[in-house]
């Protein structure tokens, strides 16, 4: 199983397309080491992210404690941080780091409202690796504002080595927002072709399932049904920062329990669990992005073995790229089928601008608003 802890909602970007930096966790309020203890052993992955997880104090603590419970432990961070990154490369070079990119030079900056933030992930990302990172990159979400610098990005990691995790524009009951909503659809659609081309010419067979990924992309982008369904609360789930685990991250009525005074096991056995696992079975959202995927494309009981599908798909289309064929994108994504987006505000940087955040309590009802989001 893989698992995403939300560490804060405290975040020192200003994404255009996140608001939890709007809305901070109190520090005190925040999952302790006592309860990420609780969790047992055994977990495929550990993503640790938030907000922005480098502004707990005690990460470095927390990598300690959780890194012997998984298989992979990644990191889900906007570099700005490299101190505490670099210390925990140095102590765990297998730790996997993805740094947030959304554009080159200052649309980066643009759209996560950072002061310099492109020079200084590279910075980041050059550190970590000069400290003998092993499993380094780069995650973007495409969106209309960044859509045709996909290959850039891409292209952007390989220099360092690394990879490039990518999602597409979503809404998620953490953001505080409910108008992640693109405006051309079939536009960032058809710029993640040429990634997925690229990905399959790549030697890396981790790169040729990424491409089966980026096409399911593809088709989320374009509002239709995912390639595999989706298994949250069987093979992924999340922790918010005060400990309430969820089946997924976009719907606040699949929570499932409470880490700070139930057993994971009781968690996952318990009734509230059983009717999530029945509503993701009838979910219509059909998200494919943080973990939804990667899990969807791997047998329950063999993490490590892809199933049927993805895997044929892998294998005709990597033969079709290494000889120069074009990949067949109609055969497998219809564009003429595309979902009606509402009308919404464009969304606007942050960058430089004033903003007062208003701190989340762990008393409030945070997520209620966002029952009815839908992500198609």
């Amino acid at each position: 199983m893989d698992l995403s802890i939300m560490l804060t909602y405290r975040c020192n970007s200003r994404c255009a397309m996140c608001h939890s930096w709007q809305h901070p966790t109190v520090p005190d309020e925040e999952i302790t080491l006592d309860t990420l203890a609780r969790l047992p052993g055994g977990f495929d992955s550990l993503n640790l992210t938030g907000g922005e997880p480098t502004l707990r104090a005690d990460l470095e603590a927390i990598v300690d404690l959780l890194h012997p419970k998984t298989r992979h432990l990644e990191i889900s961070t906007n570099g700005l941080q490299a101190d505490t990154l670099e210390r925990i490369i140095q102590q765990h070079p297998d730790v996997k780091i993805r740094i947030s990119l959304d554009g080159m030079g200052p649309r980066n900056d643009a759209i996560r409202g950072e002061k310099d933030g492109f020079e200084r992930k590279q910075a980041t990302l050059t550190r970590l690796a000069a400290a003998g990172g092993r499993d380094l990159g780069f995650a973007t979400t495409f969106q209309d504002d960044n859509c045709d610098q996909v290959l850039d990005i891409y292209r952007l990691s390989g220099t360092f080595g690394g990879d490039m995790a990518t999602s597409a524009l979503h809404n998620g009951f953490q953001f505080h927002k409910i108008d992640n909503e693109p405006y051309n659809r079939v536009r960032i659609a058809r710029a993640i072709e040429p990634l997925v081309v690229e990905l399959l010419k790549s030697r890396r067979p981790q790169n040729w399932f990424r491409a089966y990924l980026n096409l399911g992309l593809m088709k989320k982008v374009l509002g239709q049904p995912r390639l595999i369904p989706c298994t949250a609360g069987h093979d992924f789930a999340f922790v918010d920062p005060w400990g309430r685990v969820y089946a997924c991250n976009v719907r606040p009525d699949l929570e499932i329990g409470d880490l700070t005074t139930q057993s994971w096991k009781d968690i996952l056995k318990s009734p509230r669990a059983v009717e999530a696992r029945t509503k993701v079975a009838r979910c219509t959202h059909n998200c494919w992005m943080v973990g939804s995927p990667k899990t969807a494309i791997r047998p329950p009981h063999r993490p490590t073995v892809p199933r049927l599908p993805p895997l044929a798909w892998v294998f005709v289309n990597k033969l079709r790229a290494s000889v120069g064929r074009p990949i067949p994108f109609e055969r497998y994504v219809d564009f003429s089928d595309v979902a009606q987006s509402p009308i919404v505000p464009k969304r606007q940087s942050w960058q430089g601008k004033p903003f007062r955040p208003t701190v989340q309590k762990k008393t409030e009802t945070p997520y209620g608003a966002f029952n009815n989001v839908m992500n198609k």
